[in-house]
């Protein structure tokens, strides 16, 4: 079984490059499961709306996930409890929190779980990612749901591994989101969960993870607030990767990256 993943889309040319590169990818990797993390799609970069959350899934998604913008955008709760496809991170705190962190399928008579967590160091405060993630993968095994990939939106890189080693041979892989950078360290730890740090953005290219440079750059040089807007012009970056998993074990065989820009021109895989 095939995963395909695309790191946080970022604003109108976030959503557009997934339009036109992840029916591509489809086609040449033929995945089972493509997820796309969709919590800055929005033309300010800051959650999701109904209209964009269809353009991915047309697009060809299966699963969109989110994070700490989740709530940013005041439309998602007008729809985020009418489809199961849209989950936000599982350990909001709260009883009633709209949505769902994760989601079954059965994909070709096999029992899948896309699961969505978030971070808490340098974030905003949020329940405990470990235990909500061991609590509802009790609930998965004794379900006998074994394929399990789990988007982690999570600010430093030591926690995000921590998390998968804690999760090791539990899941069938982990991979980080929300700094808007790829990392090249993808691997198969020691006991078959598939791991990479972030997945990187999708989105614009000439600014700064995705935003304008220039107050980016003053806020940095006066120690001052400074309004940051989603870059609207010049080239896109689109990043992600794909994982290959045992049907049988739920074990990964295979993590391999994905990023197509200027420098990186879309090629067949």
């Amino acid at each position: 079984m095939r995963f395909l993943f695309l790191g946080d889309t970022v604003g109108n040319i976030g959503v557009a490059t997934v339009e036109k590169y992840l029916p591509l990818l489809k086609h040449d990797l033929k995945p089972q499961v493509t997820i796309v993390n969709g919590e800055n799609a929005t033309k300010v970069g800051r959650g999701i709306n109904h209209e964009l959350y269809l353009k991915i899934m047309n697009a060809g998604a299966d699963v969109i996930t989110l994070g700490n913008h989740a709530w940013n955008n005041s439309e998602i709760f007008d729809f985020i409890n009418q489809t199961k496809n849209l989950i936000r991170p599982l350990n909001y705190p709260g009883k009633d929190v709209p949505g769902h962190g994760y989601i079954e399928m059965n994909v070709n008579g096999n029992q899948v779980a896309v699961i969505n967590l978030q971070g808490r160091v340098f974030m905003d405060e949020i329940d405990d990612p470990f235990e909500n993630v061991d609590n509802l993968l009790t609930q998965l095994h004794k379900d006998n749901v074994n394929i399990i990939f789990v988007d982690f939106h999570a600010e430093t890189t030591s926690e995000k591994k921590a998390m998968a080693l804690h999760l090791d041979g539990r899941i069938s892989a982990l991979v980080g989101t929300h700094t808007h950078v790829q990392t090249s360290d993808g691997q198969i730890l020691p006991h078959g969960t598939a791991f990479l740090t972030d997945a990187g953005m999708t989105g614009p290219n000439d600014g700064v993870i995705g935003m304008k440079f220039e107050p980016v750059i003053n806020k940095f040089m006066t120690a001052r607030p400074n309004r940051f807007e989603v870059q609207e012009t010049g080239s896109a970056v689109l990043s992600g990767c794909y994982i290959d998993v045992d049907s049988k074990s739920g074990k990964a065989r295979k993590i391999k990256n994905i990023l197509i820009n200027k420098d990186h021109p879309y090629q067949e895989f």
